[in-house]
């Protein structure tokens, strides 16, 4: 049956009736009980500032059941495929990165043998970065927020008797991406893997770096071009591989509450599609395999009514502005990770609590792979026990809580279903700003998405502050006693070492003429803005150059990037 053949979802006789009936209820029952007991309240909003009202009804529903509908059917806002969590639980991807790979991988095998479904891994400031483990600017921060990776060897080491082809992996990296996805590769092909049974992603996208997370080594423009030959490549060489994994959790980390999340993702996404476009790549050849990276925030309901709208928003822009015909094109699919903003040092033992409600809210959302955050994050990186804990949380939501058994539990809420109409509502609201300006690049360079974000952490910080915005152990419910002591991970004080000096002694044993060879193919290809990048660089790391010699020889075409600062 089609949208258009549905029968109106509240007809307006039922509308009529309810609403006649509130405003009874509101002039009766609920007159004499205010007059007796106030609400705490004047104005009751959600976590990004929609008004609540007090009670929904079915006059709140959307008029056609085609904007509801059903699981793995356009417009997907029940979930992108038919069974969802009836056919397989969401992945399991708790993210891991400290010190050298070694160590890290180490880190993996537990948790592989805790239950762990996907591998997620986070790299240190100078690999982010596109810097050497040797770099001056890199002192003191080798392997302290992630795992140092500088050459081949080390991504060879970081997967050390781990299948590729049995497990997918996720890698949390930007600007310096797609040499990071090259070291993938060619680890990959050394082991004789084939690269379309490889499953996972790289985040690789740089445009909210510029208005979020401020992470970046080249202009925008160039950039973009790196972006689109690793989606590219992907498309012609790795059928399963998502090469790009499009992020609001960043967006929300940086202070944006969830309208502006998911409205700005959408903007990102839109400049993805439309420059990968341009390359002359039809959208069915490469929509399917984009996959998106949402926060699961504090308001439960919010939550599950992002997931829903931004899903429903994204099924209707790529069909109806950019053609496809696919319905996997339609499909949003993501990740989403507890909101790390929300951890706290005082109580810690209440984050896991937070985490508990969050991993919910993205589960009745219908995400397709989970990372819940240790209990001590906000202290350092997770200890072996808060990464277990967080692990069990989300498998007693899997096998204990029944939420697994019916698909979009909370679909056809009168709340939940207009929170998800306000919401997609709000997505347009923002592009038609967006395109005032000249688009999202434009608006990027005009700080515009900057100032918004700047905007809501002010706003969100000044009401934590008051008290009006309640935070349990800090601003409610304080204990007058000392901090409850928490083990936390103690990272290695020589790891930082051995990385640097086992750098120097790839870079000394390596064959000069192969690599002068390969960095010159490279800048060749930069020059050239139709050449894909990608296979230069899979050459430049097989001839063990390194991180920090890539970008920097690549700065001599692209140039630096510095933001206007927005206050």
């Amino acid at each position: 049956m089609n949208n258009s053949d549905r029968a109106p979802l509240a007809t307006e006789d039922l509308v009529k009736q309810v609403t006649e009936e509130l405003a009874a209820w509101e002039a009766d029952e609920l007159a004499a009980f205010l007059r007796r007991a106030p609400e705490a309240r004047e104005q009751y909003r959600t976590g990004s500032g929609l008004p609540v009202q007090r009670v929904y009804t079915p006059a709140d529903l959307p008029a056609d059941f085609g904007e509801i509908g059903l699981p793995g059917r356009y417009p997907f806002t029940r979930g992108p495929y038919p069974t969802m969590y009836r056919g397989r639980n969401w992945t399991m991807r708790q993210i891991a990165g400290f010190g050298q790979a070694e160590e890290t991988n180490q880190r993996f095998r537990y948790l592989i043998a805790q239950g762990q479904t996907g591998l997620s891994v986070d790299f240190d400031m100078p690999t982010l970065m596109g810097l050497d483990s040797d770099d001056p600017m890199s002192i003191g921060e080798v392997g302290r927020e992630g795992v140092a990776i500088d050459t081949l060897p080390d991504m060879a080491a970081l997967f050390d008797g781990i299948d590729l082809e049995q497990i997918s992996v996720s890698m949390t990296i930007n600007p310096s991406a797609w040499i990071l996805l090259a070291m993938y590769i060619a680890v990959a092909q050394d082991r004789g893997y084939d690269l379309h049974k490889l499953s996972g992603t790289i985040q690789n996208d740089i445009l909210k770096e510029y208005v979020a997370q401020k992470e970046w080594v080249f202009p925008v423009r160039p950039s973009m071009r790196i972006v689109r030959d690793t989606i590219v490549y992907c498309a012609e060489h790795m059928a399963r591989y998502n090469p790009v994994n499009i992020s609001g959790y960043h967006i929300s980390e940086a202070g944006a509450n969830a309208q502006q999340e998911i409205a700005f993702t959408m903007a990102i996404t839109r400049a993805y599609l439309e420059e990968v476009a341009a390359a002359g790549l039809d959208v069915d050849t490469f929509a399917s395999r984009l996959s998106f990276f949402f926060v699961s925030q504090a308001d439960l309901f919010e939550e599950v009514a992002k997931f829903r709208a931004v899903r429903r928003y994204y099924a209707k822009m790529v069909r109806d502005r950019f053609g496809a015909k696919d319905p996997r094109s339609m499909r949003l699919r993501f990740h989403a990770q507890t909101a790390a903003a929300t951890l706290t040092k005082p109580q810690p033992l209440n984050n896991i609590v937070r985490t508990a409600l969050q991993a919910l809210s993205a589960v009745l959302g219908g995400a397709q792979s989970l990372h819940t955050n240790g209990l001590d994050e906000a202290y350092t990186i997770p200890s072996e026990l808060a990464m277990k804990v967080s692990l069990r949380t989300q498998q007693i939501l899997a096998d204990e809580t029944g939420v697994t058994s019916v698909i979009d539990p909370l679909g056809g809420s009168y709340y939940v279903e207009s929170l998800t109409d306000q919401l997609e509502r709000g997505i347009d609201e923002y592009l038609a700003k967006i395109d005032e300006m000249g688009g999202v690049i434009a608006a990027i360079e005009q700080g515009f998405m900057q100032r918004e974000i700047s905007d809501s952490a002010y706003e969100f910080a000044r009401r934590k502050a008051s008290g009006d915005r309640a935070v349990v152990g800090v601003n409610k419910y304080v204990d007058a006693d000392s901090d409850q002591k928490i083990e936390v991970h103690k990272l290695d004080p020589e790891s930082e070492a051995r990385q640097t000096t086992r750098l120097k002694a790839i870079r000394a044993d390596r064959d000069p003429a192969r690599a002068d060879a390969a960095i010159r193919r490279l800048l060749s290809d930069a020059k050239d803005p139709d050449a894909n990048l990608m296979p230069a660089t899979i050459e430049a790391v097989r001839a063990h150059l390194s991180m920090g010699e890539i970008t920097a020889a690549l700065r001599e075409i692209f140039g630096s990037y510095r933001e206007t600062p927005v206050f």
